[in-house]
């Protein structure tokens, strides 16, 4: 067992100190009343959902389109020479080899790595391609399920990370989504590149996880 020192004491008191009068409190004042819980957010038309996310997705620097299956290919290329994409690997689900993502980057030249590589092979790929469960409108947010057919890695390695999103996947609000994701074990939320102001208070994408996000909403 660690016994906490005086200085370290010291220095908790002091931090709780300074929340404190940052609230304007003083010791023995009462607790304030709890927040009121909000109620659950009611969807818009399917239409607008699509839109808030996309939107709220662009202001927080990912890059959105909405696609047919027909402009995969062309969208695939343009990403592929934006980013300068050498290798990729991408989820082995049926979503993703109905609509024939492996095939196409190989036939534009892009070698594939194994998503179930090690973490050493995974970070030398440019890009990883994943589907997205669930999106939440209202901040952007895209969740996604992880299991043996959907590695975490995939979304979290890779330089770029390229998500594609069915309208069947965007929700209310967080209640329904984890009521319908209570029986999974893993997921993975994102919003936005990976970004920190750890260093100097400036922002940098891509320290923590991917430098760009692309978001392909199938229509």
């Amino acid at each position: 067992m660690t016994i906490p020192t005086s200085n370290h004491v010291t220095s908790v008191r002091q931090g709780i100190e300074n929340i404190r009068r940052s609230l304007g409190r003083k010791p023995g004042d009462p607790v304030p009343p709890r927040p009121p819980i909000l109620p659950p957010r009611s969807a818009s038309a399917p239409e607008a959902e699509l839109d808030l996310l996309l939107s709220e997705i662009s202001k927080l620097s990912g890059v959105t389109q909405r696609l047919t299956s027909a402009e995969i290919e062309a969208a695939l290329s343009a990403l592929l020479q934006a980013q300068d994409v050498k290798k990729a690997t991408l989820w082995p689900t049926p979503g993703l080899s109905e609509l024939k993502m492996e095939t196409r980057l190989r036939q534009l030249g892009v070698e594939i790595v194994s998503p179930y590589a090690d973490k050493q092979a995974l970070g030398q790929c440019d890009l990883g391609v994943t589907e997205v469960s669930f999106a939440l409108p209202e901040t952007g947010t895209l969740a996604l399920l992880s299991d043996g057919e959907r590695p975490r890695a995939v979304s979290l390695v890779p330089r770029v990370h390229l998500a594609i999103l069915r309208p069947s996947a965007l929700r209310s609000d967080l209640h329904q989504l984890f009521l319908e994701a209570k029986s999974h074990n893993y997921m993975i939320f994102i919003t936005g590149p990976s970004r920190t102001a750890d260093i100097e208070l400036t922002v940098t994408l891509g320290v923590h996880g991917p430098q760009a996000l692309y978001v392909w909403a199938l229509v």
